[in-house]
C-alpha cells in the first residue's frame, strides 16, 4: 500500500491509489487527498421515485438496431467484458483494500473546492503574441535548504514557453509563474508549448532519447466540449507527432491512452500506429470505480462504459531482434488496472507498472506526451502541463 499499487492475490489485476504513487515524486511536499479525489466520494443519492415523478416518467425508447461501427465496437467489449468482470471481482472479494477505498480522500482536515476562476487557462497564455516574454521563476524548497543547509536561494528565471524547464535537484523546486505558485518535483523536467513547436523536444542524439512514452491526446470528444473541460484536436493532427525521433537508439515502448469510440480504435491501428512506426503489442484497461467499489456506471452502458484503454505497442530501434527486446517479459493482452478517478480525463500515473516491458538500460529516459501534470524523473510536454501543479493542490509534509 506504500507504493500505492496493491496487487491482489494470486491475480494479475492491480489497484491503484495514484494520490500515493504521485506522492513518491515528493519529499516535501504531498498531493491532498481532496484535491485529486474531487469526484465518486459522495453518497449515491435514495432512488426513491414519487407520484407525481412516475407520471412523467416517459416510456422508453424501443433501442434501435446497431450500425456496422457500432457492432464492432460491442464485438470488442464483449471480448474483454470477461476480464472486466473478473478484474471488479477480485476488487470486492479484498476487504481489507474495500474498508480503506472510503479512506483514500482522507487528509489533513484540509477540504478542496474546485474553482475554475482561480486557474490560468495555460492554452490561452501560450497563444498570445507576449508568451515567448513570460518567464517561470524557480527556486529551492525552504525546507530542503534548511536541512541541507544550502545558503544559496537565488530564483532561477527561465522562459516559460518553449524551452525545457529542469529541477535537477533531489528535492521538489517552487515556482512562482504571473502571480500563481506551483510544486515542481524533484528530478522533473517539462517543455510546455503547443503541438507545432514540438519538434524543440527531440534529443540531439538519439542516444538520448525515451524508452517509455505516455501519450494522453486530446481527442475529439463531445462531452469534453460540452462541458469546457479542455480543447481537443482532430485525429489527423497526432499523425505529425515525431515518435521515432523521440524514442531512445534502442527502441521504446509507446503507451497511447484511448477511449471506446470504435473509429478511434481503427484510426490508431490503421493510421496512427503504423504512421509512429510503432508495433501493436496489447491493450491493457483502467476500469472505474466509485469509493464504495462499485463501478462508476453500469459495464454495458454503451456510450459511457466505465473503462479506458491503453494501447501498447514497441518502437523498435536499430535492430527489432535486439537483445533488450529479447531479454523482456512479455506484455500480457488485455491486463486490468483499477482506480477511483480524479478530475476529468485525469489519467492514474502507470508509469511503474509499465516498468518491467521497458526497452534498453536503466535508468530509463520517460516522457509523457499532452501531460498535465508533473512526475519526478519524467520529462513532460503540453500545452497545460502545470495544471495540476499549483500550490493549492498540495499541502507541505511535516518536516
Amino acid at each position: 500500500m506504500k507504493s500505492g499499487i496493491y496487487q491482489f492475490e494470486g491475480s494479475s489485476v492491480v489497484f491503484v491509489d495514484p494520490v500515493r504513487v504521485l506522492n513518491l515524486s515528493y519529499s516535501h511536499f504531498r498531493v491532498t487527498p481532496s484535491s485529486y479525489y474531487s469526484r465518486f466520494f459522495e453518497p449515491t443519492p435514495s432512488a426513491r421515485v414519487s407520484k407525481i415523478q412516475r407520471k412523467r416518467k416517459r416510456k422508453e425508447k424501443t433501442p434501435r438496431p446497431l450500425n456496422e461501427r457500432e457492432q464492432a465496437a460491442d464485438e470488442r467489449h464483449q471480448r474483454v467484458k470477461h476480464f472486466l468482470l473478473k478484474a471488479h471481482e477480485c476488487l470486492l472479494e479484498a476487504n481489507d483494500l474495500l474498508i480503506n477505498l472510503g479512506k483514500l480522500r482522507v487528509d489533513d482536515g484540509r477540504t478542496f473546492y474546485p474553482n475554475s476562476t482561480d486557474e490560468q487557462s495555460f492554452v490561452e497564455l501560450g497563444n498570445v503574441w507576449q508568451a515567448p516574454l513570460f518567464e517561470i521563476s524557480l527556486h529551492l524548497n525552504q525546507d530542503y535548504r534548511l536541512t541541507q543547509g544550502v545558503q544559496n536561494c537565488e530564483k532561477r528565471n527561465l522562459p516559460a514557453f518553449g524551452s525545457l524547464v529542469a529541477n535537477e535537484t533531489n528535492s521538489d523546486m517552487e515556482a512562482d509563474f504571473l502571480n500563481h505558485e506551483y510544486i515542481i518535483p524533484k528530478q522533473s523536467s517539462f517543455y510546455m508549448s503547443d503541438l507545432k513547436q514540438i519538434h524543440g523536444l527531440i534529443p540531439v542524439k538519439n542516444e538520448h532519447g525515451f524508452n517509455l512514452i505516455v501519450i494522453d491526446p486530446p481527442w475529439e470528444n463531445g462531452s469534453a466540449n460540452q462541458k469546457l473541460k479542455y480543447p481537443t484536436l482532430p485525429s489527423r493532427y497526432f499523425l505529425s507527432i515525431p515518435i521515432k525521433r523521440l524514442a531512445h537508439a534502442d527502441g521504446a515502448l509507446v503507451a497511447l491512452w484511448v477511449t471506446n469510440k470504435e473509429k478511434l480504435r481503427i484510426f490508431v491501428e490503421n493510421d496512427l500506429f503504423p504512421k509512429w512506426g510503432v508495433k501493436y503489442i496489447a491493450t491493457h484497461y483502467w476500469l472505474k470505480v466509485k469509493a464504495d467499489g462499485s463501478l462508476i456506471s453500469g459495464l454495458d452502458l454503451f456510450h459511457h462504459r466505465p473503462y479506458e484503454c491503453l494501447v501498447l505497442g514497441y518502437c523498435y530501434g536499430k535492430d527489432e531482434d535486439s537483445e533488450y527486446f529479447s531479454k523482456l517479459k512479455s506484455i500480457p493482452d488485455c491486463q486490468v488496472f483499477i482506480s477511483i478517478p480524479g478530475d476529468y480525463s485525469r489519467k492514474p500515473p502507470i508509469g511503474e507498472m509499465l516498468r518491467e516491458y521497458i526497452p534498453g538500460l536503466e535508468p530509463a529516459h520517460c516522457l509523457e506526451l499532452f501531460a498535465r501534470e508533473l512526475l519526478g524523473g519524467w520529462t513532460s510536454w503540453g500545452n497545460e502541463l502545470l495544471r495540476f501543479q499549483d500550490s493549492r493542490y498540495f499541502s507541505r509534509k511535516d518536516r
